[in-house]
């Protein structure tokens, strides 16, 4: 995975609550074993009609939106367990979800695909919104050592919580396996102390 330490980009806002993982990627794309393609059809129903042609009025399709950063409302990543929608937000190229809630699975698959979801309150969420509705060029600065979220220019900032293993895992790129490779030398030196033990 690549390292997160800060981030500084436009966001989309997404305004919609209870967006589950079949809306960001539908079942019928579940097929595929490969992360490669999933960004491709990252809310396929959302984002095209029938004939496949794009929705304008759909965000992510709106081409005065723009960035790595999604805003969505309550609930984000409810539904399933599929970690392919973790796959598919990446794919697309985002790199931050905020919300004010999250999925606890979702969460999970996010995290262990190195996209940080960053859980604010509803108030926080409601400022954003309209923060970024009345001016799409808003940029907004994530320092995950500081575990802050900033809008710049405003001063409107909040600070969020991550599992302390996660966030040492994002910060330096690791997956799980690569943070046990990390530690083997670790491992080693416990294992020489247990055998030595009288």
């Amino acid at each position: 995975m690549e390292k997160f330490t800060t981030l500084k980009s436009k966001a989309i806002p997404l305004n919609v609550a209870n967006i589950d993982t079949d809306q960001i990627i539908p079942a019928r794309f579940l097929k595929a074993t490969d992360k490669k393609g999933f960004g491709d059809n990252v809310f396929k129903d959302w984002r095209y009609d029938e004939s496949g042609d794009l929705k304008s009025d759909f965000p992510l399709n709106n081409p005065k939106y723009s960035g790595s950063i999604l805003v969505a409302a309550n609930n984000f990543g409810c539904g399933s367990s599929r970690e392919h929608a973790a796959w598919a937000l990446v794919g697309y190229g985002l790199k931050v979800i905020i919300s004010s809630f999250f999925a606890d699975i979702f969460k999970g698959n996010a995290l262990n695909n190195g996209l940080l979801p960053i859980q604010v309150s509803e108030t926080f969420l409601e400022k954003l919104f309209k923060v970024i509705e009345s001016d799409a060029n808003t940029i907004l600065t994530v320092n995950l050592e500081t575990q802050s979220l900033t809008v710049n220019d405003t001063g409107l900032s909040s600070n969020f919580d991550i599992d302390s293993y996660k966030k040492t895992c994002l910060i330096n790129g690791y997956d799980d396996i690569d943070y046990l490779i990390n530690q083997k030398e670790k491992i080693k030196a416990f294992e020489l102390q247990k055998t030595h033990l009288p």
